[in-house]
């Protein structure tokens, strides 16, 4: 089973708060035979984050430990790109080990899943902010009808539901809010998640890669080919299904790999997939710590992520000091890949690119 290659949970890392609530102890209970470690903070684990000698064991880390945390900070962040605001996140982290994410570059060395135990504080936070934006009287680019919440910007939300039912109490919330959708991206496909009462207020994003570039930097992910075949499942489950083209990487062949992907998104897809279909293209952002971790538990991926030679050092808005393609040279990648995407899937609404 995916879960139990992904999860095998041996420690619960909790902060004793969580497990005074009902989804804290949920989750115990889940694995009864697993050691409960006290701790003062989700974050600040020495055994987990920030010890560079955890680097051999990024795996099995996301493997075998699971934290227990409080949320506390539940503000409701606008945005305008992906959605028009990102809510407080349920989990952070995730059990996937994708070579370019961005969260260790915060967090520390390892990032296995933490659960915030506090969902109703969380689900209240949520239902406040929707009712007091009224209706949306302006469409954008996030949606012309419902404001969007992205609520996975920190974790895979289709894995977190694997865990507890966070996920599936913000869906159920979100059916009954009249105004709003919920929405995330994600790199692994929950089939259970087709079951779930959403009344269409629930957008999916599968993200796309060309497959043998994932093979080597999508980490522990559902492979391409079924991420593709699930979009029409997930539409027929009524759905809203869009793609994330991302993170687009810069490699000597990616132009004829994205053209051999867009192909077989095109063969895949039904015309009722089709028909509701937009895509999110972002290219590749990485970091210098990022890329030193991943030398030691990941080397190859360094070889097409790290290219000095095409990349340039830029601040990003919350002051972290990444890298990105340079901006000449990225206009003119940008203006390849969405030609592309016009020529072979002209049905897909590009809802925006950088």
């Amino acid at each position: 089973m995916e879960f139990d290659r992904l999860l095998q949970i041996r420690r619960i890392y909790a902060q004793p708060a969580a497990l005074e609530l009902p989804r804290g102890q949920q989750i115990v209970a889940r694995w009864p035979d697993a050691d409960v470690v006290l701790v003062d903070s989700h974050w600040n684990i020495p055994d987990l984050h920030g010890d560079e000698t955890n680097v051999p064991r990024w795996s099995r880390i996301k493997t075998e430990a699971l934290v227990l945390g409080i949320k506390k900070s539940l503000t409701v962040k606008p945005n305008g790109r992906s959605a028009d605001f990102i809510a407080p996140s349920t989990a952070n982290g995730c059990a996937m080990a994708c070579a370019y994410c961005y969260v260790p570059r915060h967090k520390g060395y390892s990032n296995p899943i933490t659960v915030f135990a506090n969902i109703d504080q969380i689900a209240a936070t949520l239902e406040r902010h929707a009712t007091r934006q009224g209706l949306k009287l302006e469409p954008n680019q996030c949606d012309p009808e419902l404001w969007v919440y992205d609520i996975g910007e920190n974790s895979d939300c289709s894995v977190d539901a694997l865990l507890s039912p966070n996920v599936e109490e913000l869906v159920g919330l979100f059916r009954e809010l009249p105004n709003a959708k919920l929405s995330f991206a994600t790199k692994f496909v929950n089939r259970e998640m087709l079951a779930w009462d959403h009344d269409g207020h629930t957008r999916i994003r599968f993200s796309l890669m060309p497959a043998d570039l994932a093979k080597s930097i999508d980490v522990r992910t559902s492979p391409v080919v079924e991420r593709l075949a699930a979009i029409n499942d997930f539409v027929d489950a009524g759905y809203e299904v869009h793609v994330n083209f991302s993170p687009v990487v810069i490699t000597d062949t990616w132009l004829a790999d994205w053209e051999a992907l867009l192909r077989q998104l095109d063969a895949t897809l039904t015309e009722a997939a089709k028909a509701q279909l937009a895509a999110e293209v972002i290219f590749l952002t990485h970091n210098e710590q990022l890329h030193e971790v991943n030398l030691g538990w990941h080397p190859q991926a360094e070889n097409v992520l790290w290219r000095p030679d095409l990349q340039e050092s830029k601040t990003s808005s919350n002051g972290f000091n990444n890298v990105r393609y340079r901006s000449r040279a990225k206009a003119g990648y940008v203006r390849q890949l969405t030609g592309l995407i016009q020529d072979i899937a002209p049905y897909c609404r590009i809802r925006y690119a950088f």
